[in-house]
C-alpha cells in the first residue's frame, strides 16, 4: 500500500480523519485548499470528493463557478492516481477536458474513475469525473489526461 492510501486508511474512520487528511493534501497541493474539499472515499481506481457550496467558489449568479469545479476535478483525479499507483510509479496531469452540463446550485460531489492499471512503461490513462449536485443531477463531466510513467531511479 502506498504512503496516500495508506494515510487514508488510517485517518477514514478517526474524528475529524477525513478533515486531517484533506488538510494533509492541501498542504502538499496548496492551492487546492481554495475550495475547502472533504475526501468521502478513496480507494485504487476510485476517489469520491465534495466541495461545500458558499460564496468563496461561487460565480457571478450564485452558483458553483467552472474553475472551482475544475479544480475538485483535479483534486479528485491526482489523490486517485496517488492512491492507485504503485511506488514505482509518478503520475503528471496532461489535459483535461471539461463538459459544463447544468449550472450547480447547490453542493457538489465528484466521483473520479478509471479503469486498472499499475506497473509498465509509460503511458496515458484517462480519469473520469462525474460533478453531481445534491439532487444526483449530473453537473459537469471531465476526462483527465493522466500521464503515467515508471520514476526515475536514483543512485
Amino acid at each position: 500500500m502506498n504512503k496516500a492510501l495508506a494515510m487514508w486508511t488510517r485517518l477514514k474512520d478517526k474524528p475529524m480523519g477525513k478533515w486531517l487528511f484533506a488538510r494533509a493534501v492541501c498542504w502538499k497541493a496548496p492551492y487546492f485548499s481554495t475550495i475547502s474539499p472533504r475526501f468521502e472515499e478513496l480507494k485504487p481506481g476510485y476517489a469520491r470528493v465534495s466541495l461545500k457550496k458558499c460564496r468563496a467558489v461561487e460565480n457571478h449568479i450564485g452558483t458553483v463557478h467552472a474553475i472551482a469545479a475544475c479544480n475538485l476535478a483535479e483534486l479528485g483525479a491526482g489523490t486517485m492516481m496517488e492512491a492507485s499507483l504503485p511506488s514505482s510509479m509518478r503520475w503528471l496531469p496532461k489535459g483535461m477536458s471539461v463538459k459544463y452540463l447544468k449550472t450547480c446550485k447547490t453542493d457538489m460531489v465528484a466521483e473520479c474513475t478509471t479503469g486498472d492499471f499499475g506497473e509498465g512503461p509509460a503511458r496515458d490513462v484517462i480519469v473520469s469525473v462525474d460533478m453531481k449536485d445534491m439532487q444526483g443531477n449530473l453537473v459537469v463531466h471531465a476526462d483527465i489526461n493522466m500521464y503515467v510513467s515508471p520514476r526515475k531511479r536514483t543512485t
